[in-house]
């Protein structure tokens, strides 16, 4: 099963919280039946075999086993062994008795526990685990698995280090990677397994180890991208893999296909997502949404961690082409940050600074941009005047914080919340003092020409700030380096353009729900620059300086657009044009 976090389990999972574990959302009948016939498929050697295992390593209702079983071809003349794991009783009955009364003949070793204790107790051991004892097969000929959707930090620190250390997991990593890296080492080398999950592995930076991982312990062979069909009730986004293990045979280049939803004019029709893989194209459903499928190849990048993307003949043509007329990317004239992180906003961070103190207000308020300000070019005015406290300052180019008592009404505020700000005891423990914001950044960068961008919109929203303001922590934010100014108007005509959604959709293949795509730093420092000495450049730089300057005039649309043609050719391409 699929879940946004685990139903209440034991073993590895002992620390999820109810409130967690409620809410548990199990594979849709139709993403079923699509993953078992393609596991059929890619595993046509099982027509001949007398006696095939079959495993899932979270059985959850066993709707998993029950598709893939129904679609075994030859099922009666064979001898069916099928192992299991599952965590919730009521849920592991459940599947037993299902699974029983449909298929009477085969042989079920059905257990409660969780999967991943009993890899962990048996890790190093050459890869070598019998799992369900001494007398049952090491390895399986098919595996199907929706396997639990959670963070590792949610089940607490203690086995979430076990969980990285043994598995090579680093980052804010999904408890699913380590189901991906644990079934390698149960299937064959010949078998075949089918896995759902979520799709953010693919371009997360966390998801590096899991995408080396596949790499090296399976021979992949196809992978879909469901990005937004919702076909599940949560909120995720899945992908499906099919995989051989690991025989020494040469591999080809994985199979991919993508569906997203879009804007698009229809081409085709079809009844649900999975029917709408077998075109290329754009697809209308029968309950009125429109999908574009594509159809390629993975290209896993220079390294076996890089990200994924889709790789077709128009998407590699286009980013040629891109290639071809840049001169840097966003990261070569500075480095994307994240915006300030207190951990005690409502100490530092207020709009009633005024009431709050009784009209003395402390000396190091500064004006603080959050994401409740974001628009394209210029920010847009704020409701509140929002302001930090900012206990930050920079001597002979060393970050150091204020000695408060050379500012007495910042020091008595802060004072008034000493307790609570003691109580963020890794504060302490990290050799700071009690009033210090966690993450303070650069302060000596705040009067720079600056970059600023949200995290998650559906139109890319970046603007320029020169009012020296402190950036909070819901935004991401960007200077040169060098001290050219030109390159962050440069930059911002680029990040604000259509022609970034393309570059975006093309080289990351990542979108949430309603069209909306992150821009966080990994993707945000591999946008492409044009030359700033080139004409078009400079005549980019001149019009997004207007539009920062015109931002509230009738004629800004046309602008707009007019810069947004601009940078299209700064590329050498024609602007794309939907319709």
């Amino acid at each position: 099963m699929m879940t946004p976090a685990p139903k209440k389990q034991k073993g590895i999972y002992e620390n999820v919280t109810k409130q967690k574990a409620d809410g548990a959302t199990y594979t849709p009948q139709l993403l079923a039946d699509f993953v078992s016939s393609e596991i059929i498929k890619a595993a046509e050697y099982i027509t001949e075999m007398d006696v095939i295992n079959i495993f899932d390593p979270a059985i959850g209702d066993g709707q998993l086993l029950d598709s893939l079983l129904a679609h075994l071809p030859q099922r009666e003349s064979k001898t069916i062994h099928v192992y299991g794991y599952e965590t919730d009783k009521n849920a592991l009955n459940n599947a037993i008795a299902t699974l029983s009364a449909k298929y009477p003949s085969i042989t079920l070793h059905l257990k409660l526990e969780d999967f991943l204790s009993h890899v962990l107790e048996c890790y190093g051991a050459h890869d070598q685990i019998g799992l369900f004892g001494n007398d049952t097969p090491l390895k399986y000929d098919l595996i199907i698995a929706n396997p639990p959707y959670v963070r590792t930090q949610i089940l607490g620190a203690d086995k979430a280090k076990i969980l990285a250390k043994e598995f090579g997991l680093t980052g804010r990593v999904d408890l699913y990677y380590a189901f991906i890296i644990g079934m390698s080492m149960v299937l064959q080398s010949q078998g075949v397994a089918g896995v759902i999950v979520s799709n953010r592995f693919m371009t997360t930076k966390s998801g590096n180890a899991v995408r080396k991982a596949i790499l090296d312990r399976y021979n992949l062979l196809k992978v879909w991208d469901f990005g937004d069909t919702k076909l599940f009730d949560a909120a995720v986004l899945p992908a499906v893999l099919v995989a051989h293990g690991v025989n020494g045979t040469e591999t080809k280049e994985p199979i991919f296909t993508s569906i997203y939803a879009t804007e698009e004019t229809t081409e085709v029709q079809a009844a649900n997502p999975i029917e709408a893989l077998a075109t290329d194209g754009v697809v209308g459903l029968e309950d009125g949404r429109v999908f574009k499928v594509q159809h390629g190849i993975l290209d896993s990048g220079e390294s076996r961690d890089s990200i994924w993307r889709i790789s077709t003949g128009l998407s590699n043509d286009w980013l040629s082409t891109v290639k071809a007329h840049t001169w840097k990317v966003f990261r070569d004239i500075g480095k994307i940050r994240v915006g300030v992180k207190t951990t005690a906003d409502k100490v530092f961070i207020r709009s009633d600074w005024q009431v709050a103190t009784e009209g003395d207000l402390p000396e190091l308020l500064r004006p603080l941009i959050t994401h409740h300000v974001a628009r394209q070019y210029k920010a847009a005015k704020p409701k509140k005047d929002t302001q930090i406290l900012y206990p930050h300052e920079v001597i002979n180019g060393v970050r150091r914080s204020v000695d408060i008592t050379q500012y007495p009404n910042s020091g008595k505020y802060l004072q008034s919340h000493r307790e609570r700000l003691e109580g963020r005891e890794y504060v302490i423990e990290a050799g700071r003092k009690w009033y210090e914001i966690w993450v303070p950044q650069d302060p000596g960068a705040w009067d720079s020409t600056k970059l600023v961008f949200r995290d998650i919109s559906e139109k890319p929203t970046f603007w320029i700030d020169e009012s020296g303001a402190v950036v909070n922590g819901d935004c991401y934010w960007l200077i040169s380096e060098g001290g050219k100014t030109d390159l962050i108007w440069l930059a911002a005509a680029v990040a604000n353009s259509t022609f970034i959604e393309s570059f975006y959709d093309y080289s990351f293949c990542n979108k949430l729900y309603a069209g909306r795509r992150r821009f966080i730093t990994q993707y945000v420092e591999k946008f492409p620059l044009p030359d700033p000495s080139s004409a078009c450049a400079k005549n980019i730089v001149a019009m997004a300086k207007t539009i920062y300057d015109r931002i509230d005039s009738e004629d800004i649309e046309d602008l707009k657009c007019q810069l947004d043609s601009m940078v299209w050719q700064a590329f050498g391409l024609a602007k794309k044009v939907t319709g």
